[in-house]
């Protein structure tokens, strides 16, 4: 589904205009809401939040992502900022949502960002789940950021950092704010689903902040290992991944309805729609089902759904699987249980014993079908026979025809 990003702009805590992305569908129905909190320092525009929109744009989630005050495009002192007023700029953006009734069910939150959405769903009833990503237990873990400067702001009541390869004033009210927050309890009482996502590597926030957000979180609670992904989640298939993990997450909670065909599309339809334009994944969608199709990253994928071949296997091996079982349903054979494994490859036509081809390259699919049960011999024979009439053998092995338009 592809997604649509308009610009916008509402007041934050102080009546400074916030800069925001609002991510929708393209088309079709948007089925719920949501924000997106960046890190310390980032931006609405970092890749995480990107790669997370496009995920929830595609099962018909909007996004709203925005830079907080005198961050990024936003107006606004970033000098005069604090955690607090962080919460109370993602408050504004709710109620900004809200406004267009669009309340948002779900917040999601990377790093500082994450604690922040933790703080703000207590005060927003309309938030059905929260996720986070990297994100420290303590907001006061920020301070470890600022080294030898701290003792600076502490004395002298401001000083000049550089972060992230810029120049930031952290005042002494900034850190007093931090260390004043209750976060422990506000994880505590949450009374949402909570989401947590961190990298065990993470050299920004330690994992044992996220164990501790998750030891101290009420069921429903959900931990997921980021393995070896930064703390910025940089590399594109990390990104990738927590976006689909949280997606497959929030699915549950949010009640979303799976991705539908087109309307007026003609029933059978199988809609492909490209979801990554910068590589090959793509939403696959029919009567009611989702998966993806992608490539493996050494073709430029970013290996998180099956390849084209793949699916094609699948669905061999899968009509095989349904055939022989309605066969043994049928006859009440013993068959307890089948496993089909497809593999395929292109051979030259004169190596194959089987074909009428006899010139140039074909393709070959081999089924290997493990039958348990107590089967006789003759019983296997006649289950192997009847995986030959599985209705995509019979389409592979007939001549297909296939025919392309433009659409109008």
């Amino acid at each position: 589904m592809r997604m649509i990003s308009e610009r916008e702009q509402f007041p934050g805590h102080d009546g400074a205009l916030l800069a925001a992305r609002f991510d929708r569908p393209e088309v079709g129905t948007i089925q719920a809401y949501a924000i997106f909190a960046h890190c310390f320092t980032c931006t609405k525009d970092i890749l995480a939040a990107k790669r997370i929109a496009e995920r929830l744009v595609s099962r018909g989630v909007a996004v709203l992502r925005f830079d907080f005050t005198g961050l990024g495009h936003s107006e606004g002192e970033f000098a005069n900022t604090h955690f607090t007023s962080n919460v109370d700029d993602l408050v504004a953006a709710a109620t900004f949502l809200a406004g267009r009734g669009q309340a948002p069910s779900l917040l999601v939150g990377h790093s500082l960002g994450g604690a922040a959405v933790i703080a703000a769903a207590t005060k927003l009833t309309s938030v059905k789940a929260v996720a986070t990503i990297g994100a420290p237990f303590d907001p006061a873990h920020v301070v470890h950021n600022f080294g030898a400067n701290l003792a600076t702001i502490e004395r002298e009541g401001e000083a000049e950092l550089t972060l992230a390869g810029r120049p930031f004033t952290i005042r002494k009210a900034f850190v007093d704010d931090l260390r004043q927050q209750r976060q422990r309890q506000r994880i505590a009482t949450l009374g949402r689903p909570l989401l947590v996502l961190h990298a065990p590597g993470d050299d920004v926030v330690e994992i044992e902040s996220a164990a501790e957000i998750f030891t101290t979180a009420r069921h429903p609670r959900s931990f997921v290992s980021l393995d070896d992904a930064d703390h910025l989640l940089t590399r594109a298939v990390d990104a990738e991944y927590a976006a689909e993990v949280i997606v497959s997450w929030a699915t549950r909670y949010l009640e979303l309805e799976a991705p539908k065909p087109p309307a007026g599309a003609p029933e059978g339809v199988t809609r492909t729609s490209e979801a990554d334009p910068a590589g090959f994944r793509q939403d696959i969608v029919a009567a009611g089902h989702h998966l993806l199709a992608d490539e493996p990253e050494s073709f430029g994928g970013t290996n998180l759904g099956f390849t084209p071949y793949q699916l094609l296997g699948a669905a061999l091996g899968a009509c095989t699987s349904m055939t022989v079982r309605s066969y043994a349903r049928r006859k009440n054979l013993p068959l307890t249980d089948v496993t089909v494994d497809v593999s395929h490859a292109k051979i030259h036509a004169k190596d194959c014993g089987e074909c009428e081809a006899s010139s140039g390259r074909i393709d070959r699919f081999e089924r290997v079908l493990y039958l348990t049960g107590d089967l006789d011999q003759e019983a296997r024979a006649k289950l192997l026979a009847i995986a030959d009439l599985c209705p995509v053998h019979l389409t592979l092995e007939a001549t297909a025809v296939v025919v392309t338009r433009l659409a109008e």
